[in-house]
């Protein structure tokens, strides 16, 4: 469980004092997203993103706000996992025009406003509010209104991604943090957290410089422990950190992240993503299985670039262990996996 891999208790900046390379110190994990992504030059590889997604029983929403040079997106997904039933909006910018994402993640709001809808977030130290209003493709107004609160103390995981000094990946992950909100489509409101059940905000932040082509695995799940004492999440990758010596692999249990510097051992078949995931550590302390009952499939071809993603989201079941040696049992929490595919 104990991993080699250095971390970082100091604030630091991704690149060099030009912008333009992976500054050497930036290299490592940290459990609170301390870095600067001083990224500049080099247009047409950056890539800049905040990610959400609220996981609350049948009903999962996603939220994404990205600048990736070329393109903007300020996004709505939504999908009722009971009945297969999914909507939202998808909002392209060209050349990103009025998408900003700050160097320091959390420390300035996220807004985008146009003919189709809006979205708003913004952070302070209690926690995320997301805002959103936009109108269905059949017309249907709808919107979305969370809170995703940050318990004092609660750690992420973070690490920086080489793959050279010119290509490189910032990546800040959180899980288990603790949602409540409402999803109106029309004149039906779903209830998302709070009294009627437990919802989890998950966090996906990217500042980073990427290759044309890769391929990354991506996985998470947040709830209790099957004796019902500890609440658990989960944060793993694979494939695009491969022979980088680092990981963006670990667990989090009431909060602390205990990082797993080891690759993991993925097994699911792209052709049948409805078929289980399963999700293993070498030494023992990940043996856990992901039941599916959604597939986001995601294709796009637009000449030299392209996309296909398969993301499912249904039930972890299976065990984890912490660095104190403590294994947790796992009946059925929420959670997602998935393969991506790019060409950008």
């Amino acid at each position: 469980m104990a991993t080699t891999e250095r971390e970082i208790t100091a604030p630091v900046d991704l690149c060099t004092a030009d912008g333009r390379q992976l500054h050497a110190d930036a290299c490592g994990w940290s459990r609170q997203p301390t870095l600067t992504a001083n990224l500049r030059g080099s247009w047409g590889r950056n890539k800049r993103w905040d990610y959400w997604a609220i996981l609350a029983g049948d009903v999962v929403v996603a939220v994404t706000y990205a600048d990736v040079d070329y393109l903007g997106m300020a996004s709505i997904w939504w999908c009722d996992l009971a009945t297969g039933r999914s909507g939202g909006r998808d909002n392209n910018v060209p050349f990103a025009r009025g998408i900003d994402l700050p160097d320091r993640p959390g420390t300035a709001p996220l807004r985008w406003s146009g003919p189709r809808g809006e979205v708003t977030i913004s952070d302070d130290t209690t926690g995320t509010t997301i805002q959103a209003a936009w109108t269905e493709r059949d017309g249907t107004p709808a919107s979305l209104r969370v809170v995703v609160d940050l318990p004092t103390g609660h750690e992420s995981l973070n690490a920086v991604i080489p793959w050279s000094v010119t290509r490189f990946q910032f990546t800040s992950k959180h899980q288990a943090r603790p949602a409540r909100g409402t999803l109106t489509i029309g004149e039906e409101t779903r209830e998302l957290g709070g009294a009627s059940d437990d919802a989890w905000g998950v966090l996906d932040v990217g500042r980073g410089r990427w290759p044309y082509r890769n391929v990354w695995n991506w996985a998470g799940g947040a709830g209790r422990s099957a004796d019902g004492g500890h609440t658990i999440g989960l944060q793993f990758g694979g494939k695009w950190t491969e022979g980088t010596g680092f990981t963006e692999n670990g667990i989090i249990v009431d909060g602390r992240l205990t990082k797993i510097g080891d690759e993991l051992r993925w097994e699911y078949d792209w052709d049948a993503p409805l078929r289980p995931w399963t999700v293993q550590a070498p030494d023992g302390s990940v043996d856990l299985i992901l039941e599916p009952r959604y597939d986001k499939h995601t294709r796009v071809e637009a000449l030299v670039l392209g996309m296909e993603v398969h993301q499912v989201f249904g039930r972890w079941t299976g065990t984890v262990r912490d660095d104190s040696g403590t294994e947790y049992h796992l009946d059925k929490i929420q959670g997602f996996a998935e393969e991506a595919r790019n060409r950008w």
